[in-house]
């Protein structure tokens, strides 16, 4: 497995991140035993870098179980998603920790900016607790450029987590750019499109309640009617490559120099096992502009 810098001075991680959010529930519900499976195969693969986040249900819990006797063998990221009161985080970063079956986290990531809690402030808890060994890396997810920033002002950030795909390209405009200057490491999130990008759907398709898809906003039914438009196209000349199109669209977000790595979910030992094959496959310029033209056919 290739692996990259995740920011300035930063850890070694593999280019492909295994994302937990799918084990723990977020696309319905997955066998326990299956999903200890499912992180036991992406680690076999040279997925040794996991992310999951305090509001990903009972991911952290499983991934405790399937990490036993192995937690030195990854980096483990997880994210503080409630609220940013310190009273909050204190009691979120401990039941992590708890249910990760560890005494650090390897990244603590803001899941996301909330602007009732002064950043300054809740940096400032993040950084207490790295000073405590809790945490060895601090990081941002779904922050824009300028939040970023404001972020960096108070304590270092090691990393970004921005939504970035080929039919989701906001993060190519700032954060991917400014990221890139400052050194910050990119784990781009959602590189299938929570599976839209894999060719598994129709236009017409309704995800059943339980899937945390069946009412998020992002997933609009003109987003639908693009990303499976182009994943048709798409389709083809991975066949061409004797590559999936779940490969290309990682192998994609991959290409883009400011990425370190791409977080790719899982709900079997195959899926995890297909996921890490992307890792060799290295998109020239040319293909690069192959297949923006193919995406550009379909927006």
């Amino acid at each position: 497995m290739r692996t990259r810098k995740l920011g300035k001075n930063g850890p070694d991680v593999p280019v492909i991140c295994f994302g937990a959010w799918p084990i723990g529930g977020g696309m319905g519900p997955v066998d326990v035993q299956q999903a200890i499976a499912t992180v036991e195969a992406a680690i076999e693969s040279g997925v040794t870098f996991i992310d999951t986040a305090e509001g990903y249900r009972t991911s952290e819990g499983i991934l405790g179980r399937a990490l036993a006797g192995r937690r030195n063998d990854v980096f483990l990221a997880t994210k503080l998603s409630g609220d940013h009161s310190p009273q909050h985080i204190s009691q979120a970063l401990d039941n992590s920790l708890k249910s990760l079956a560890t005494d650090h986290i390897d990244l603590y990531q803001i899941h996301s900016p909330k602007p009732q809690w002064p950043i300054e402030n809740t940096m400032a808890e993040l950084v207490k607790f790295q000073e405590q060994g809790k945490i060895r890396y601090v990081g941002v997810s779904n922050f824009s450029d300028r939040q970023t920033a404001k972020a960096a002002a108070h304590g270092q950030v090691q990393s970004s987590q921005p939504r970035y795909n080929m039919v989701q390209r906001d993060a190519e405009r700032d954060v991917l750019p400014y990221c890139l200057e400052k050194g910050i490491g990119v784990i781009a999130h959602s590189p299938l499109a929570k599976g839209l990008l894999t060719g598994k759907y129709r236009p017409a398709h309704r995800f059943p309640e339980g899937d945390e898809r069946h009412d998020h906003p992002v997933y609009s039914p003109e987003l639908m009617r693009r990303a499976i438009s182009s994943a048709n196209r798409l389709r083809e000349w991975a066949d061409d490559h004797d590559r999936t199109l779940a490969e290309l669209a990682i192998a994609w977000t991959l290409a883009h120099p400011a990425v370190t790595s791409s977080i790719v979910g899982a709900k079997t030992p195959e899926q995890a096992r297909l996921n890490a094959a992307a890792a060799d496959w290295q998109l020239s310029k040319s293909d690069l502009a192959h297949v923006d033209d193919l995406i550009g056919k379909t927006a």
